[in-house]
């Protein structure tokens, strides 16, 4: 609707936009579990980087929205699946709305890396 880029590089930064918890085929994946939309959200960032030759590692800041600050812990441990050693600079943004109703959360990430 937007049309938008996943990930733009310029030089060594990569931009991922906010990611939604959604397949391929934009069907969402696991309705009401927050932990579960995190995990899947943050594959796909790491495919966009990874995409243009960086990873995970390289990230240096994400940001979460939130339907509700009750799923924190959930997200959070997903999170820290993703970045198991130096975690990036994170903000945390809770919103009264997303897309669906069953979506408990976005994320978006920066990285720098090798130009």
């Amino acid at each position: 609707m937007l049309g938008y880029s996943r990930a733009v590089r310029d030089g060594d930064h990569i931009w991922v936009s906010a990611t939604a918890p959604v397949d391929i085929d934009g069907r969402l994946v696991g309705a009401g579990d927050a932990e579960a939309q995190a995990g899947h959200i943050l594959s796909v960032i790491g495919a966009a980087v990874a995409e243009l030759g960086s990873s995970m590692a390289d990230v240096v800041r994400t940001r979460i929205y939130l339907r509700s600050f009750a799923d924190l812990e959930l997200v959070a441990r997903a999170h820290r699946v993703a970045f198991p050693v130096n975690p990036p600079a994170c903000t945390v943004i809770a919103v009264a709305d997303l897309v669906l109703p069953e979506m408990r959360v976005y994320i978006e990430a920066e990285a720098k890396t090798a130009p």
